[in-house]
């Protein structure tokens, strides 16, 4: 039972590192945010922080797992949607989100530039989360298709793979240029699917 119960303690101290890594990183940025300082906001020794991952690249893709799941909890609609007006401004939500918090941007586009090694454990989290992501919108916009309401010459999979391109590139130019208004390059997109209205 004390085995069960120090697994379970275990399991919360982990959620509470990744909770309140996310606020450091979000607030200090990929190259701010040092194991020691995250440790200092857990109250733990860097070793002691390490301890309950794999390494420090392990914990960095862990708290951005942990942001996928806090924005994805506060904008459903943009994964779990079943309507395309749903999904968009599901979308457009996190987007608008994402534009706040740049020290997470950067932490995101770093990691996305790691996952290019195949032994790096951002490899295996971009591979699935790019693939599920790409299912589920894949499947709304053929279901718009079906509607008349988005373009019926565009590929549902291929649609959901620029939107998601899209996205990672506009994040990516965001750090470069932080006047940049992600959600217009978003909504042009969403407009330039869109079926054409009939002509009377």
């Amino acid at each position: 039972m004390a085995r069960r119960g120090s697994y379970a303690k275990g399991i919360a101290k982990r959620e509470e590192i990744l909770h309140a890594a996310l606020a450091v990183v979000a607030r200090e940025g990929y190259h701010g945010a040092s194991v020691k300082e995250l440790a200092e906001a857990v109250g733990l020794s860097q070793a002691g922080l390490l301890h309950y991952f794999d390494s420090k690249d392990e914990l960095f893709v862990e708290i951005l797992r942990t942001r996928d799941e806090v924005d994805m909890a506060g904008h459903a609609g943009a994964v779990e949607a079943v309507d395309l007006d749903e999904m968009r401004d599901g979308y457009l939500e996190i987007v608008r989100h994402n534009a706040r918090v740049p020290g997470l941007v950067e932490l995101f586009t770093r990691l996305a530039a790691d996952a290019a090694d195949p032994e790096h454990p951002s490899r295996v989290f971009f591979a699935e989360r790019g693939a599920g992501l790409r299912d589920r919108w894949a499947g709304t916009i053929a279901d718009a298709q079906a509607e008349g309401r988005i373009r019926g010459d565009v590929d549902p999979v291929l649609a959901a793979r620029l939107l998601q391109a899209v996205s990672d590139g506009a994040q990516m130019q965001l750090l470069v240029e932080p006047e940049l208004d992600m959600t217009t390059l978003i909504e042009t997109l969403f407009d330039l699917m869109r079926a054409p209205a009939e002509t009377p």
